[in-house]
């Protein structure tokens, strides 16, 4: 029988090394992360964090300087990609750090939906992302877009090849 993934990530912490990769691989080798000024502020089996600053280029409507929906989009997904590794990396302790990032080449979006409730208008935006399930093939993300003080601009979901 399967065990939840949430229920055996609870137990698990991860070591400075493979924490410093795969903020290193998202903030630093992945150039669109880059654009989007995306900066990781948690990576833990349960879940994963990060911040984005406002800035001209994320513009999606110039009169009320609002964020650009795709840069919502982009945020959760690359977001959504990450939890999926913390996951894996979880459900892999026994591995050393080095090996366990080897198993993210094959990491894929299948489906990508966004809900827009908000308009994002501010300085600082927050996104999270929690793995619903990890199975051996897909992973299915549920992601947040939040304001500095945590209201609720966007939600999504989404579903990860992992093989």
């Amino acid at each position: 029988m399967k065990q939840d993934v949430s229920i055996a990530a609870d137990a698990v912490t991860f070591e400075p090394e493979f924490i410093d990769a795969l903020t290193d691989i998202f903030e630093r080798q992945i150039a669109f992360n880059q654009v989007l000024g995306l900066q990781i502020t948690r990576i833990a089996p349960q879940g994963v964090e990060s911040r984005i600053a406002m800035k001209p280029e994320l513009v999606g409507h110039f009169a009320f300087n609002r964020v650009h929906g795709g840069v919502i989009s982009a945020a959760l997904d690359s977001m959504a990609g990450l939890a999926v590794m913390a996951a894996i990396g979880a459900r892999h302790m026994d591995e050393p750090p080095a090996k366990r990032l080897q198993r993210f080449s094959r990491l894929g979006t299948i489906d990508l939906r966004i809900d827009y409730l908000r308009a994002a208008i501010g300085a600082q935006f927050k996104q999270r992302a929690q793995v619903l399930r990890l199975g051996s093939r897909v992973a299915t993300v549920r992601m947040e877009f939040l304001s500095a003080s945590d209201e609720l601009l966007s939600v999504g979901t989404a579903s990860y090849i992992v093989s």
